[in-house]
């Protein structure tokens, strides 16, 4: 019967744990970066119109394009703040994520690390045409991939005493993949292309000749 007591400790130990961890970022994304995120779209939106993009496609590529940063942005900032520990490099697949799961706070490393390039993930194959459908999340994952190798590797090179782990990169591009499958009936088709979208791979439409 006391066994039962244990998940409410545990779950007020995480909300805490969340809150601790990612309660700087989801402060400045909505005091900061959503009204900078709102005036970034009208603004880009408006500048494509006028320059001759048709008016649906010129919304939903700045919004792709700004919640996109926005929503990278502080997950990269935060993951690159220094920290009081030695640092190092881990290659070994697994080995961190086993030895987090046995954590207290196993979940909010995981979803944390989940979440890094999730916007990235949801958003640029709304923005990009990237290939066939079901191409679409290991595409992400490997873009995705690419960029938390970058961070890892800088994480090793500066002074920041975080570890370098495999384990992050292959978590940052499931998190991307999974987020992608979530945006996945706004995705433009190859073969039955929406009328009002630019034709061709990620292209954006033809700007007028001035004369």
């Amino acid at each position: 019967m006391l066994r039962r007591a244990e998940p409410t400790a545990v779950t007020v130990y995480e909300m805490s744990s969340v809150w601790e961890r990612y309660g700087t970022v989801i402060a400045a994304g909505i005091l900061i970066g959503l009204p900078i995120g709102i005036i970034a779209i009208a603004w880009l939106a408006r500048r494509r119109i006028a320059r001759g993009w048709s008016r649906g496609w010129a919304w939903r590529a700045s919004t792709a394009e700004v919640c996109l940063v926005l929503g990278t942005a502080p997950w990269v900032w935060m993951i690159m703040a220094p920290t009081s520990g030695s640092g190092g490099l881990q290659l070994v697949p697994f080995r961190d994520l086993r030895a987090v799961l046995t954590g207290d706070d196993s979940i909010v490393q995981v979803v944390g690390n989940l979440l890094v390039f999730a916007a990235l993930g949801f958003f640029l194959p709304i923005r990009f045409r990237l290939a066939r459908p079901a191409w679409v999340p290991g595409i992400v994952g490997l873009v995705a991939g690419g960029l938390s190798v970058l961070v890892e590797a800088i994480q090793l090179t500066l002074p920041l005493g975080r570890v370098a782990s495999v384990d992050d990169v292959l978590l940052n591009a499931a998190g991307a993949a999974i987020a992608s499958l979530a945006s996945a009936r706004y995705w433009r088709s190859r073969t039955n292309p929406d009328p009002e979208l630019p034709e061709g791979l990620g292209s954006d439409p033809p700007q007028p000749v001035r004369k």
